[in-house]
């Protein structure tokens, strides 16, 4: 339940900031029941978030850096959203072991950016792995639009677009082979769907007539972000996510 709300108060936060935003080809998402992985290239701050409500009802788990659980409210925050820790100069086995207990036993799917760190196209074999070891498939995504916050709020616009769930069954093994060769299927994938919506990136900005109502609602999202910092702050010594989760 935190998950859908926080999910669409971020939403809402960045419709307001912005309200430029468009998909494609959401027939291509795999149903609500069935569970699979969910891939893209990590390029902003704020495009797991375009990608996940997409994506809805369907709700993930995905993987974060330790270092985001530093902080006690943001920690708490993507916690209660199915973020896990991962140490990317040594991450350990339960990297791999968790998401493929959920996907198997759960009725959450895996976001997961396989390229690690933002702007990077060097891909991970993690994803490959945990795909055959859960026998699900993987759905590519992709975003295209500002990556800085500049950008964001000057209204530029927004595109994600989804492509046709690739299945690795028919690789038997994931050795350094089979790893290169799902990483080789995913950035195929993700060269395409660029592709498919790059004449959609004209560089036309929102009318600026449409912060008339953008601002006040801004001022009234202003004040549930408060409400809702200082009720999960508070909660954070009550309710453990952790322990829940297992």
């Amino acid at each position: 339940m935190f998950y859908a709300y926080l999910r669409g108060l971020v939403v809402f936060l960045l419709w307001v900031v912005n309200g430029n935003s468009h998909y494609h080809n959401k027939n291509r998402i795999l149903p609500a029941t069935e569970n699979y992985i969910l891939v893209a290239p990590h390029r902003t701050f704020w495009d797991p978030v375009y990608i996940a409500f997409a994506a809805r009802p369907k709700q993930f788990v995905f993987m974060a850096k330790k270092e985001l659980f530093q902080n006690r409210l943001l920690a708490w925050w993507i916690k209660m959203c199915g973020a896990f820790p991962i140490d990317r100069e040594k991450p350990s086995p339960e990297a791999i072991r968790y998401p493929v207990n959920v996907l198997k036993k759960k009725n959450r799917s895996l976001l997961m950016f396989p390229s690690g760190s933002r702007h990077s196209q060097d891909l991970k074999g993690g994803v490959a792995v945990i795909a055959k070891m859960s026998k699900v498939k993987i759905l590519p995504a992709t975003y295209l639009g500002p990556v800085s916050l500049k950008g964001l709020i000057r209204g530029e616009r927004i595109d994600m677009n989804f492509g046709n769930p690739i299945d690795v069954s028919d690789i038997k093994r994931m050795n350094n082979q089979g790893i290169e060769e799902v990483a080789s299927r995913i950035q195929t994938a993700f060269t395409d769907l660029d592709q498919e919506i790059a004449s959609y990136q004209s560089g036309k900005k929102l009318n600026p007539l449409t912060y008339s109502y953008r601002i006040p609602l801004g001022l009234i999202l202003i004040i549930v972000l408060i409400l809702t910092c200082l009720f999960s702050y508070l909660a954070s010594f009550v309710w453990d996510p952790d322990k829940h989760r297992k």
